[in-house]
């Protein structure tokens, strides 16, 4: 039963830092977005040209859909840790909280395969 808290352990810290890195992603995303909107606002208040700044809106644009695109494989790689857990034999299940450190929780139940009795 030892190795499946461990197995466990070792699960929870690979989510944490799926976690943590999905939560950067989305982050860097809104701040490309405000650097979008302030490299607009910037044109408008200076007055200059929409030439001016356009290939620097088209770097950020560029930018932003390869981060969305860098997101959508961390969802893909969520999904497939989470069916290599189960594969694994470990079950947790996730629940939401707030906001921070707290929005991840886990409640471990495991695997029944683990609980059986050689004999």
């Amino acid at each position: 039963m030892e190795g499946a808290v461990d197995k466990v352990f070792v699960v929870q810290g690979v989510a944490k830092k799926l976690w943590a890195t999905e939560d950067a992603m989305d982050s860097a995303i809104a701040q490309a977005s405000t650097l979008m909107g302030g490299i607009v606002e910037a044109r408008a208040e200076i007055g200059c040209s929409h030439i001016v700044v356009d290939p620097a809106m088209a770097k950020v644009a560029q930018a932003m859909a390869a981060m969305a695109e860098a997101r959508t494989a961390l969802i893909d790689a969520h999904h497939a840790l989470n069916e290599a857990k189960l594969r694994i034999g470990v079950r947790t299940k996730l629940g939401i909280g707030g906001s921070g450190d707290d929005d991840h929780k886990f409640a471990v139940t495991t695997d029944s395969a683990d609980l059986r009795q050689v004999g």
